[in-house]
């Protein structure tokens, strides 16, 4: 670990900090040293400066530079749900809350840390970073995924999903009432205005198709099975959000009412069935991740009440 001490003088005043640590630290790269400010490790009188801080002159900052972080993941002995596996694939039922592959916030505990630790030689299949994975699913979503355990396997899957040669299944918890039955068919890019975000109203995109029928009505809000011909980011979400029925407990495309439907802390989003050619086999396998606990808790609060049969009149 590297720690600076960085002075600033009458001549700094009114000049922005990251500026002045920018012409003072030339080692570390822009991209770097924002970082360094939004993780906290750059101080002033013990507490953290924001890059946008104005300089009086009288200034004295201390730079903390933690040591870079290995450029490959390591095994960590997480538990990982196994739901098929042979020497070509591995299917997984992945929980909510966990991450798919490292990235900024994200150095440990992630799926491919896992995964490093259940496969032997999975290390390098398809790049350091992101070995084996075929596929993602967002944080907080659950469900079935297929990782490759050759550079084989990985080649020939990754080939299916490009040609949409996947069975993609989810259920979905959203709130309202929608109609039994139907498709989204929209373009699909990112918001021109929040950049976390993105939209199906564009003029501008790919092609996204969701189509859905509804399972299960529900006080408020309906339990849909969805079933994707495309895999954008974020595609059920936006779909199902700009339609006027946010999926529960979404942080991003969700309303404060559909928020306030569920006590559950996470999206109702399950991955429930995933279907592909084998990469060796070239048959279809089918597999399938149970609907979760918590899942499972949501729809028994949101269940309608049981009417009571009138009593006979004697």
């Amino acid at each position: 670990m590297k720690r600076s001490v960085i002075e600033a003088s009458a001549t700094d005043r009114g000049e922005r900090v990251d500026r002045l640590l920018a012409g003072r630290l030339p080692h570390l790269s822009r991209s770097r040293l924002q970082q360094l400010l939004r993780e906290g490790s750059v101080t002033f009188s013990g507490r953290p400066v924001k890059p946008s801080m104005r300089l009086d002159g009288d200034e004295v900052f201390e730079v903390v530079e933690p040591p870079a972080a290995p450029a490959a993941p390591a095994p960590e002995a997480l538990p990982v749900s196994v739901l098929y596996e042979d020497a070509d694939v591995v299917v997984l039922d992945k929980a909510a809350g966990m991450v798919v592959h490292p990235g900024a916030g994200h150095r440990q505990g992630t799926l491919v840390n896992a995964l490093l630790h259940h496969v032997v030689d999975l290390q390098g299949v398809g790049g350091e970073l992101r070995p084996g994975i075929v596929h993602r699913l967002d944080k907080d979503t659950s469900g079935v995924m297929v990782v490759a355990k050759t550079a084989q396997a990985l080649a020939v899957l990754q080939r299916a999903f490009a040609a949409r040669d996947v069975e993609k299944v989810y259920l979905a918890i959203v709130a309202g009432a929608p109609p039994d039955a139907g498709t989204f068919r929209t373009l699909h890019g990112r918001h021109p205005v929040d950049r976390k975000r993105f939209t199906g109203r564009g003029a501008k995109g790919k092609p996204a198709v969701t189509h859905w029928v509804v399972k299960q009505r529900l006080e408020g809000a309906a339990l849909v099975e969805v079933s994707l011909e495309t895999g954008r980011t974020h595609q059920i979400r936006v779909h199902f959000s700009e339609a006027g029925y946010p999926l529960l407990g979404d942080p991003l495309y969700g309303s404060r009412a559909s928020r306030q439907l569920t006590q559950s802390p996470r999206l109702a989003l399950h991955a429930l069935r995933l279907g592909f050619p084998h990469p060796r086999t070239g048959r279809r396998l089918s597999v399938t991740a149970p609907l979760p606990t918590d899942l499972e808790v949501a729809l028994t609060r949101l269940a309608p009440p049981r009417r009571q049969r009138p009593r006979p009149v004697r």
